[in-house]
């Protein structure tokens, strides 16, 4: 295991986060939802404080758990939203799990030193990147919930599914259409200030495996995007498709970056 060479502050923060989201994920049943909420939204703050902190103390450091601890509090920033329109919505216990996990990742491998020399598009680039990745990550929980409620509904107990599943659909797939959206500006970005962010003249793109497996994932979202509109695709088939483009994304960048900094032991870019 790779153990950060962070701070004692951020050591606390993470610990105190950890602890926020381990209260819920063991306990939700005997807190009821209210408390369990209430603990999760305490929780959410102390892990938006955590990442911030390592971004903006002396040395930033950045890398593939950094990015799933952001993408988690992103999902998790979703559902709490969501929840307070659909009360019946049932995945805190599991997000509160979700949350805990990323937040001693992204304790346990850091990432890399960002140089001060950065491109000042980078910023927008990863955060457009992020952002998407959260998106995305939000309509697979959701197809998640959805393919559970069809199960629920095959087994005649409709009632314990949480959210209608039309509206487990929608929602999925409204968060498909923005998260899309998101990834065709971070490749937009990508190509038009590539020379920029590469410091290669000439090249609008660094063809290595992120950019390859995000024109993947975003040909298979576009295919989705289609596949709905035109075709009509609903249920298991739109749901394997959502998988698999989620699949790839996350290959894009947190799998390349995994393989570098923790099965390679390389903190190079």
């Amino acid at each position: 295991m790779i153990l950060a060479n962070t701070s004692s502050w951020a050591l606390l923060l993470s610990l105190l986060t950890a602890f926020g989201y381990a209260v819920p994920a063991l306990a939700a049943q005997r807190l009821g939802e209210k408390t369990t909420r209430h603990i999760l939204m305490f929780a959410g703050f102390l892990h938006l404080l955590t990442f911030s902190w390592g971004l903006w103390e002396d040395a930033p450091r950045f890398g593939f758990a950094p990015a799933l601890s952001i993408t988690a509090w992103l999902v998790l920033a979703a559902y709490m939203v969501e929840s307070q329109f659909f009360p019946q919505l049932k995945a805190g216990r599991a997000l509160a799990s979700l949350g805990a996990l990323a937040v001693i990742g992204a304790f346990a491998f850091p990432g890399k030193s960002l140089s001060i020399d950065s491109s000042p598009w980078l910023p927008l680039h990863w955060a457009l990147g992020i952002a998407s990745y959260g998106m995305f990550a939000v309509a697979v929980v959701h197809a998640i919930l959805m393919t559970h409620a069809e199960r629920q509904i095959r087994l005649a107990h409709e009632g314990a599914s949480g959210l209608p599943l039309l509206t487990l659909e929608r929602l999925t797939f409204r968060f498909v259409s923005v998260g899309f959206v998101l990834l065709s500006a971070t490749l937009l970005a990508g190509f038009f200030f590539g020379e920029s962010l590469y410091g290669r003249s000439g090249a609008h793109w660094k063809w290595d495996h992120k950019t390859i497996f995000s024109l993947l994932s975003w040909l298979t979202f576009a295919m989705l995007m289609v596949g709905r509109a035109r075709f009509g695709w609903r249920g298991k088939r739109a749901v394997r498709v959502l998988y698999i483009g989620a699949g790839l994304l996350l290959l894009a960048y947190v799998g390349s970056r995994f393989v570098l900094e923790v099965l390679l032991e390389r903190s190079t870019a």
